[in-house]
């Protein structure tokens, strides 16, 4: 969770820092490039995000680690290849891409190329760092991914971004260097998160264990059938994502994708609360489901779902309370977007209101109901965008996610309830979110400027006194035993 706060801190700062060395133009086609270089990351990975966890949990909950190498070859070969393929689609399509995203600023398609290419020449090392550091989750180890994801990544990026915008108080603000300067950290992350998975599978490696090439066949088959669905899907949830930012620039032109980008920034913040919490979830409750531990697969979800509550619900209402303050750190250029804030907050508080349901179902083993829900939002984001983008600008994208976004959560909670018989609302989740509603909600609406001054203190008294039911606990310091 720290790291996670780190990371999700730093990704603010690369936006502000973005947004005040280039124009609103220029910024608008720097994150349009981005989030394809995300879209393409994402379909690179063919979904083994959710497979490279399931799998090597199953196999060792089950008594099986002789197939862990041949799992991880199943996994990762496809990424590679996959991600060599795409980078030269996206180095070939970035002219295209530029002149579809950038019509209405022709002086910007020259750069916005230029950062695309840049780009793409790092796509196979995004793809292969996220796919290398999900296999080393299956092995529960969560080190790799905080210290070379959430850390030396993100603030790699944060150096070297603020570096090109020191230069730029003199010059004019490159794209291309910027574009660099974010993407070039996947380098070293790279390496590393190899090293780690390396020395993770040699040491549990049983000494002398062979398997059988039936075995290792009807692994790779039973990989690939789970995982398929939830190839697709995590492409449609990564469109859910970042095609917003792609249509408004398309659409709306390239100052409104700039100010949308930048109004919805804080939702990644949620995002790395998210995926903190539930990737150290993730391989616990996969291994519960497969041992059949319905009891405890719920205490899991119920308690980190509270976590999750009581992390992002003060975030959100807080954003919604500030949203004038928020938007104007990037500048007056971006003030227009207070809507937005308002919408992507509210949408936020029933999202993770549901927790990591997502993710629940896939570790259920219903990826075919992930993608048949992940492909409905994305119908309703896309179709409300081209309805509403053309009138609204940015505040028609943000509504359309904003639908997508409950859509993609209330769907798969009906599913997780009626079919594994989990659900998120355990006593933890009602305690943090009455005491944020209470302190983050009530307190400012009652007393105002006074009322927001207490509502922190009053939340961390709350939090105290409801450690318990927030099981707390649990990130007491407890040194380990030695054992003979």
């Amino acid at each position: 969770m720290v790291g996670s706060a780190l990371a999700g801190g730093t990704g603010f700062a690369v936006t502000w820092i973005v947004a005040r060395s280039l124009g609103p133009d220029q910024a608008g086609a720097f994150f349009a490039s981005t989030a394809a270089f995300v879209l393409a990351g994402g379909l690179a990975k063919l979904g083994t995000q959710t497979g490279l966890v399931y799998w090597p949990s199953r196999l060792r909950a089950t008594g099986r680690p002789e197939l862990l190498g041949a799992c991880l070859r199943a996994g990762l070969t496809p990424v590679i290849a996959m991600s060599l393929v795409l980078a030269v689609v996206m180095w070939l399509a970035a002219p295209a891409i530029a002149r579809t995203t950038a019509h209405e600023a022709a002086d910007v398609v020259g750069a916005h190329t230029a950062g695309l290419r840049v780009l793409a020449l790092f796509l196979p090392l995004q793809a292969m760092t996220d796919a290398l550091l999900t296999a080393t989750r299956g092995y529960r180890a969560m080190r790799p991914t905080v210290a070379f994801d959430r850390i030396v990544r993100s603030t790699l990026q944060l150096l070297l971004v603020s570096a090109v915008g020191v230069v730029a108080l003199w010059t004019a603000g490159s794209l291309p260097a910027f574009a660099l300067a974010w993407a070039l950290p996947y380098l070293p992350v790279t390496v590393l998160s190899a090293y780690a998975l390396k020395k993770l599978y040699r040491a549990s490696k049983p000494p002398g264990a062979t398997t059988r090439r039936s075995e290792r066949r009807a692994l790779r088959r039973d990989f690939w059938r789970f995982t398929g669905p939830r190839a697709l899907a995590s492409v449609a949830q990564l469109a859910l994502q970042r095609v917003d930012v792609l249509l408004v620039a398309a659409l709306g032109g390239l100052a409104p994708a700039a100010v949308y980008a930048v109004a919805g920034r804080f939702v990644v913040l949620i995002q790395f609360a998210n995926q903190g919490i539930s990737q150290s979830v993730q391989p616990r409750l996969a291994e519960a489901l497969a041992t059949g531990d319905r009891a405890g697969a719920n205490h899991l979800y119920q308690t980190a779902t509270g976590w999750l509550v009581m992390v992002t619900w003060p975030i959100n209402l807080l954003v919604i309370q500030l949203a004038p303050l928020y938007l104007r750190l990037f500048g007056d250029n971006y003030t227009a977007g207070q809507n937005v804030v308002v919408v992507l907050a509210s949408a936020m508080l029933v999202a993770t209101g549901c927790g990591m349901v997502d993710m629940v179902l896939a570790m259920a083993g219903r990826t075919s109901w992930n993608l048949v829900n992940v492909l409905i939002a994305l119908a309703v984001t896309i179709g409300l965008d081209v309805l509403l983008i053309p009138r609204f600008g940015a505040l028609g994208a943000a509504i359309g996610l904003a639908c997508a976004m409950v859509a993609n959560n209330v769907l798969p909670l009906v599913q997780v309830g009626r079919a594994v018989g989990l659900h998120p609302f355990g006593k933890g989740t009602r305690a943090a979110a009455l005491l944020s509603i209470a302190c983050f909600g009530a307190l400012p609406l009652a007393g105002g400027p006074v009322g927001l001054a207490i509502s922190v203190p009053a939340f961390l008294a709350g939090v105290w006194l409801l450690r318990g039911p927030l099981a707390l606990d649990a990130f007491t310091f407890r040194p380990r035993r030695r054992t003979r």
